[in-house]
């Protein structure tokens, strides 16, 4: 029990420390957790960690990490995407897949090894892509919006993938291979079909009870029964635990409860993602690459090189103009963490020996630090490789910050209605939020966008991007509440403005400190609204009554509190 113990201080130690460095120097943390699991492996010198069921415990990673994908990607999503990011997406994995896959075979790789290094080398790293571009303002830009779009579909399609590579493994004639593959393609749709009919008639339900309870412990519980239970159903098919979580995913994703589902579920993802890459690096050997770093190397540039120009390909066939096909490729020739995946379960499955598993993780690996060096540089090089006309902007591919305002609300009882009609009778889009599910229903009724969450929770405000908004309006009668959103917003994106519903002078005063832009005072807002009503009644002109209370807020409620 000790032993175990200085193992997991030894593993929490040096990932946090790591993970520190490399947040420091902007490197991708999942790059960070495979270095972790380098060091601490048994292939390089030093302790080594080797606790029973990590690795077990490690594979639910990929568990919450598709089950967060399928948030994103319910059923009315995917069939909104289906003509543009659908078919860009599906096309570039399926052309890579099918060009690395070939050349692999040719090169004397076995059918199914070949397969298995065109799915995983088809993929993209979605983190490295949108930190990078992040950091360089580039996240809003055309090949930014696009490129990012393909990657995070590139995840949907490795789900296939999932099903196929284990039956791979299987050492049989390629009748009942083919065989195999139509039944475990049959267990796919019987294990959607369960979890779709189950989705429909009882997860609203169950978390409208739970909600009721206005427990957010019993909701994060809730959250981790339905995701283990659907990759319970689909492992019990045969089929891979991810799949399953994939699908619980798609299907709460249909739901109210979206936004705070992911942001329970994200510290799990997380850390068990982080103990899934640090699985990844363990089995890396360091020693095995002098004999295969010429197959490594190569199989980093066939990485960079297959996607970029089957990217490029594809979207000027669609019209796209030269040089954002060419930046959008570029993005995308980054190596990705799905394909690690896709490795680790062909060399659970015996698809793959080490050799080749090793050969596969470090031109992946390969890829991931020389394809973010071309997403650093993308501009120039696409600049390099397509000469634009002197009349032609050299930034004509980006696009402007979006003019249109979007507002998020935080609640949605009788104030945050009231904003929220007010909102939609302007066109001015908006998202509330409130953690009583009464007023959620009674937000869908009227067509109002409106989830399930708390606007004071940090993870939900996190996968909300709410520093994209042009105004926050926190309309919740709970000063705490409204205290500790204010303290996240002004510490994490100060520069969006922040409207507050006050009680009194004092709260309202709090939280102007705090940072709010605004904060109104109910009791004395009330007397305002009645006097300047009274006085336009004894025909005081109105920009003289308007001038009047307008001083009163500016002055901060002084000339009232002065004549008490």
């Amino acid at each position: 029990m000790m032993e175990n113990l200085l193992q997991i201080i030894l593993l929490l130690g040096t990932a946090i420390s790591v993970v520190v460095i490399f947040h420091r120097l902007h490197i991708p943390t999942s790059l960070g957790y495979l270095l972790v699991g380098m060091l601490l492996g048994p292939h390089t010198i030093g302790p080594v960690v080797s606790m029973p069921g990590l690795e077990s415990l490690a594979e639910f990673g990929v568990v919450f990490l598709l089950f967060t994908i399928g948030l994103n990607f319910s059923l009315p999503q995917l069939h909104a995407l289906r003509h543009q990011v659908l078919g860009l997406g599906t096309g570039q994995v399926a052309f890579t897949t099918i060009a690395v896959g070939s050349i692999c075979w040719l090169a004397g790789l076995p059918v199914a090894a070949a397969f298995v290094f065109g799915a995983a080398f088809a993929q993209s790293s979605t983190t490295i892509i949108s930190s990078l571009l992040t950091e360089q303002g580039e996240e809003n830009s055309r090949h930014g919006r696009l490129g990012l779009a393909m990657s995070v579909f590139q995840d949907v399609t490795a789900v296939p993938f999932l099903v196929v590579i284990p039956v791979l493994g299987m050492s049989v004639t390629a009748g009942v291979l083919a065989g195999s593959l139509g039944m475990a393609l049959a267990k796919a749709v019987l294990a959607f079909a369960l979890v779709f009919f189950a989705g429909r008639w009882l997860l609203r339900p169950l978390f409208h009870l739970i909600t009721q309870r206005r427990s957010g412990e019993m909701f994060t519980l809730a959250v981790l029964l339905v995701a283990l239970l659907a990759a319970w159903v689909t492992n019990s098919l045969g089929l891979s635990l991810a799949f399953g979580g994939f699908l619980a995913g798609m299907m709460l994703g249909e739901t109210e409860f979206r936004h705070q589902v992911e942001s329970s579920v994200s510290p799990f993802r997380d850390v068990l993602l982080g103990l899934f890459f640090i699985g990844i690096g363990m089995r890396f050997n360091p020693a095995a690459i002098p004999p295969i770093w010429h197959w490594a190397v190569l199989g980093a540039v066939l990485i960079v090189t297959c996607k970029t120009l089957i990217v490029a390909g594809m979207l000027r066939r669609t019209g796209v103009d030269a040089r954002l096909t060419w930046r959008t490729g570029l993005m995308l020739s980054v190596g990705g963490e799905f394909g690690l995946a896709l490795i680790a379960i062909a060399l659970d499955s015996k698809v793959l020996d080490m050799e080749l598993g090793q050969i596969a993780i470090s031109s992946v690996l390969l890829s991931m630090i020389g394809g973010a060096l071309l997403i650093r540089f993308n501009g120039a090089i696409a600049a390099w490789l397509v000469k634009a006309p002197a009349a032609t902007n050299e930034n004509s591919a980006e696009l402007p910050e979006t003019s249109e305002k979007h507002v998020v609300i935080g609640g949605y009882g009788r104030v945050g209605h009231t904003i929220a009609v007010m909102l939609h009778a302007s066109g001015v889009p908006f998202v509330a939020f409130d953690t009583d599910s009464k007023r959620v229903a009674q937000g869908s009724e009227d067509r109002h966008a409106v989830w399930f969450g708390s606007i004071a929770d940090p993870a939900l405000l996190a996968a909300i991007h709410v520093e994209r908004a042009a105004l926050v309006v926190i309309a919740i009668d709970d000063p705490d509440t409204a205290l500790q959103a204010m303290a996240y917003i002004n510490r994490t994106c100060p520069q969006v403005p922040v409207i507050v519903r006050a009680r009194d002078l004092e709260t309202s005063s709090r939280l102007i400190a705090a940072g709010a832009t605004h904060a109104y005072p109910e009791t004395i807002e009330a007397s305002l609204h009645l006097g300047a009503t009274a006085l336009k009644m004894l025909n005081v002109t109105a920009d003289a009554v308007d001038g009047m209370v307008q001083d009163v807020r500016e002055r901060g409620y002084q000339p009232i509190l002065d004549n008490k």
